[in-house]
């Protein structure tokens, strides 16, 4: 065979194992409506792997291999393997965020006016608030149960389209610009039609109330509390003349903590601590319990040290041959509006992982965190790019900043190019799911020590 057909197959075989995982990451994004619902998919895949679940605080009998995961807040999720030697190895933890722009619906929700039944709901983090009209939309999320000895939660899922939110027709919208859609007035998803209009049982006890109670089984009066969330029900789909775009809700981030997900439960015979962490609440800043700017990261690792017989000073050595790679995705440069773009960090959907800076430090990548990563990458045979905003725009933040706070070590904020972020329906490239899925497993094996003053160690597989 020529190096010409050589290639020609082994860019067949990429193209067939990326639309492969791109499926799966649809799958994916269809059972995780909300970061409830992912952490539930996931701790039933690390179950199904023989991942063992502890509770935080609990005692770990620590075995060589040995694999597990704790959650915390229902929406968070850190899973870990254990190493198969004593040496006092780092950790190679790999963070990402569950959660997406979506609506939350208030707790007095149910809004009747002009013969209809409309929900009060308020923005959970930054919307493309135009991208969620004229679609079908559902409801999802958990519920706080009265039980004879207290309370109970359970999570809820109508798997049915309920709602959506009209747009106004464009006759009366002269005046009015897209960009001034108020989410208080325009936003509201329609649900239902008001008694005074159609007679319904169910609206002495409240129409939402009453759906979500037969949902999950349970009387409407023993309903406490709920944490409900509106969400995209369109499916996602893969797209393009050859197929290499993928587009569907909830990308960001989700696309990042499957393809790690994929990456870590791939990896073997790994020389450190491989480290997944799946945090909850990016989008509103991260500053809850089950954040990344909680304690949930430091507990976990401190709590892994302990485990192997540490103290706090080989929880501090540990830390010095740890790295961390934060992973969320970053802007593809748009064609209708490449001027957006910075002029020369511009990267492009399919052509790589992006690599992310930022001079005050939204992004925590440096000279040896970006030098670290592209020594793993270039063995893992994956592409770069590189993004940065331009000069006179601010841009959004993600993990690594506010991690290392908690967990100081080399940090390298990286994403997947997409188009559209923070819309109800986003797209991406199939490849780059792949590269991300390819770069974590080569990263989760490998291990970094610290070699004099300056240099590193980068030892992958079996090296």
């Amino acid at each position: 065979m020529n190096k010409e057909s050589e290639m020609s197959k082994n860019t067949m075989i990429m193209k067939r194992e990326a639309l492969e995982i791109s499926k799966g990451l649809l799958a994916f994004i269809e059972k995780c409506p909300n970061s409830y619902f992912a952490v539930k998919e996931i701790r039933e895949r690390l179950l199904a792997e023989g991942f063992t679940e502890i509770r935080e605080g609990e005692p770990l009998e620590p075995a060589a291999g040995k694999r597990c995961f704790v959650t915390r807040g229902g929406s968070s999720l850190i899973a870990f393997m254990l190493p198969d030697n004593s040496d006092e190895t780092g950790f190679q933890i790999f963070a990402s965020h569950l959660d997406s722009p979506m609506f939350k619906i208030k707790y007095m929700a149910e809004e009747k006016n002009s013969g209809y039944i409309r929900l009060n709901t308020e923005k959970y983090g930054g919307m493309i608030l135009s991208s969620w009209m004229d679609r079908p939309l559902g409801i999802a999320g958990r519920i706080a149960v009265r039980t004879d000895s207290g309370m109970t939660v359970k999570l809820v899922n109508p798997t049915r389209d309920l709602l959506i939110i009209p747009s106004l027709a464009i006759h009366m919208t002269k005046d009015m610009p897209i960009e001034e859609l108020n989410p208080q007035k325009d936003m509201l998803p329609l649900f239902a039609q008001s008694a005074d209009v159609c007679n319904d049982s169910m609206e002495q006890q409240g129409m939402l109330r009453s759906l979500i109670a037969n949902e999950a089984g349970v009387a409407a009066e023993d309903i406490l509390d709920a944490d409900l969330f509106v969400y995209n029900r369109m499916k996602g789909t893969i797209l393009g003349a050859d197929q290499e775009f993928i587009a569907s809700p909830r990308l960001d981030d989700l696309q990042c903590s499957y393809a790690g997900l994929e990456g870590f439960l791939k990896a073997q015979a790994p020389q450190a601590i491989p480290v997944l962490a799946l945090f909850d609440n990016e989008e509103v800043g991260s500053r809850t319990k089950q954040g990344a700017g909680s304690t949930f990261l430091a507990d976990t690792l401190s709590f892994i040290n302990e485990s192997l017989g540490g103290d706090h000073a080989s929880y501090l050595r540990r830390l010095q041959q740890s790295f961390v790679i934060s992973a969320d995705n970053a802007h593809s440069v748009h064609p209708a509006h490449s001027d957006k773009a910075d002029p020369t960090n511009r990267p492009v959907m399919n052509k790589g992982i992006v690599v992310k800076y930022n001079a005050a430090q939204k992004y925590t990548t440096d000279a040896i965190s970006s030098g670290i990563f592209r020594v793993l990458a270039e063995r893992a045979g994956v592409p770069l790019q590189s993004f940065a905003n331009r000069s006179d725009k601010k841009g959004g933040s993600t993990l690594g900043n506010i991690l290392d706070c908690s967990v100081p070590v080399h940090t390298v904020d990286i994403g997947l190019p997409q188009l559209a972020m923070h819309s109800a329906y986003e797209t991406a490239g199939v490849l780059d799911t792949w590269y991300l899925e390819k770069t974590a497993q080569l990263y989760f094996t490998s291990r970094i020590i610290p070699d004099g003053q300056e240099g590193y160690k980068i030892l992958c597989r079996n090296e």
